[in-house]
């Protein structure tokens, strides 16, 4: 399982995949015929969980979702995989296969046209089979629009101008040239306004947007594995962070909020959120939105956690992380007493071990990820026979919700707001309120809190983009702000294949 790609996935992958070589860079005819494809239920549930594997694939392949999030950030190093150094140190067109495949946005256009393919075929599974209900393909579709959304949100934080492809054309597509971010997202946008009267936050429960079961299944089966309309809030959310308009942020942020409860979403409790078998493992409706592999079902791998980049001995038979923080940045990001994640008693020792192990080693391991075996396995590497990993593929939770809201408060100018969401977290995290006096502008101890309670969620690249935009004290940042540098340059083999793409400025 070294990518990752379940079997639904791969049989999605081939049946729904029509081309967007010519247009993009997948390849344009479809591998199998499809005359049996849309004809019963069973079709269209096949189809749309295959479009989530897709997502799922498109977020941990080549580790991406932490590569793409957190390295450029600088706050882990690397001290022996060079292709990692290079991503750390902005150089991302140096000549390494990941840094190759990490250039790509084949991925995602996988997910975009397998969602293009579904919206445009699943009626015909309602004409079909009368199993399929007018209720249960609107919700389908809406799950589709969601996933296809979601997917172009991604990409544009990455390379800001892509290809806005709506439509398969049965899989003969013709080249086109990018849109801009904004074109993209405010379509996204759209697109995400539109599911929210058809999603339900639960499935197979008594939701009065999908009563009863869903495909014939229970509550148990789909927590934490499907769009809901909490999620859609969530990343309507996001959208307006990353396009600078707070007055959503804010909107829709309370909206998760008080949807929260009745979608079974809650604040995590430190020992949850970082154990084992908690938080990140299996399937939870507090995944606001995340995509989860089931280790039960044999989902995971050995490769695109970042359990892969961070553990090591105790954890896995690993001697070096690729990937650690060093100590003088833990304490100072940890840098409060009490904090419960991390911090040092009066002695120098550390409080806990939740977020980091051998802390006095030369290589810190950070541990608040270690889904190792299903959670099961013992922290000595010679009874963890295997470093398999099956950690959520998380985008968003409840806590991040809380601090985007914050940070919209912050800078609206509701300061009193900003302070009392951002005190939601640091209590439930042994820290005392807010003091301007000791932890500095509001604006400041926000994005700090969203560096500790977030760390290796793949948050920090993209935290520090809007803090750079809204504070602008950093002219260096500021600079590769206005110059694209924040983006990654696209992939030149993308370029070959289609002469109507154009290469990111700073890239040039």
């Amino acid at each position: 399982m070294k990518r990752n790609i379940n079997l639904m996935a791969v049989l999605v992958l081939f049946m729904l995949l029509g081309g967007c070589k010519k247009m993009v860079d997948v390849q344009s005819t479809r591998a199998v015929a499809e005359p049996n494809m849309w004809n019963k239920l069973e079709d269209a549930r096949g189809a749309l969980l295959g479009i989530y594997g897709l997502a799922r694939t498109a977020m941990v392949d080549n580790n991406a979702h932490w590569i793409y999030g957190d390295l450029r950030a600088k706050q882990f190093v690397s001290p022996t995989r060079q292709d990692l150094k290079a991503v750390i140190d902005n150089h991302l067109a140096a000549s390494y296969p990941t840094l190759e495949a990490l250039s790509s946005w084949r991925r995602w256009y996988a997910v975009i046209n397998a969602a293009n393919i579904f919206i445009e075929r699943i009626p015909e599974v309602k004409k079909a089979d009368l199993r399929y209900t007018a209720n249960t393909m609107d919700l389908d579709i809406a799950q589709a629009r969601f996933l296809r959304a979601f997917a172009y949100f991604y990409m544009v934080r990455i390379w800001g101008d892509v290809p806005l492809i709506i439509s398969s054309h049965d899989g003969k597509f013709e080249n086109k040239a990018q849109n801009t971010g904004s074109e993209v997202l405010a379509w996204a946008e759209k697109e995400l306004s539109a599911t929210l009267e058809i999603l339900p936050n639960r499935y197979g429960l008594s939701d009065p947007k999908q009563p009863g079961l869903y495909y014939n299944e229970g509550s148990s089966r789909w927590q934490g594995t499907l769009a809901r309309r909490i999620s859609a809030y969530a990343l309507l959310a996001h959208i307006a962070a990353w396009q600078g308009d707070y007055s959503k942020v804010a909107s829709n942020a309370t909206k998760v909020i008080n949807e929260a409860g009745n979608a079974g979403v809650t604040l995590t409790d430190v020992g949850s959120l970082t154990n084992s078998s908690g938080f990140f493992s299996g399937k939870r409706d507090s995944h606001l939105l995340g995509f989860n592999f089931t280790f039960e079902q044999g989902e995971g791998g050995m490769s695109g956690h970042i359990e892969e980049l961070t553990l090591a001995s105790p954890f896995v038979n690993k001697a070096i992380p690729d990937l650690y923080i060093p100590k003088d940045a833990i304490l100072d990001i940890f840098n409060e007493k009490k904090d419960t994640r991390f911090g040092l008693d009066t002695l120098g020792r550390p409080t806990s071990d939740r977020y980091f192990v051998n802390f006095d080693s030369r290589y810190p391991v950070f541990s608040k990820i270690k889904v190792v075996e299903g959670g099961s396995a013992s922290t000595s590497p010679s009874e963890a026979k295997f470093s398999f990993f099956s950690s959520v593929a998380l985008f968003t939770r409840l806590e991040d919700i809380y601090l985007l809201r914050a940070e919209a408060n912050s800078v609206l100018g509701d300061r009193q707001s900003a302070i009392d969401d951002l005190n939601a977290i640091r209590s439930s995290r042994g820290l005392p309120n807010y003091i301007e006096t000791t932890n500095g502008l509001v604006i400041d101890a926000i994005f700090k809190e969203r560096k500790r309670e977030l760390m290796g969620e793949g948050h920090l690249w993209y935290d520090l983009v809007r803090y750079n935009k809204i504070r602008q004290n950093n002219l260096a940042f500021t600079e590769l702000i206005r110059n694209g540098g924040i983006y990654w340059p696209v992939s030149e083999q993308l370029l070959q294949q289609n002469k109507l793409l154009t290469q990111n400025l700073y890239w040039k």
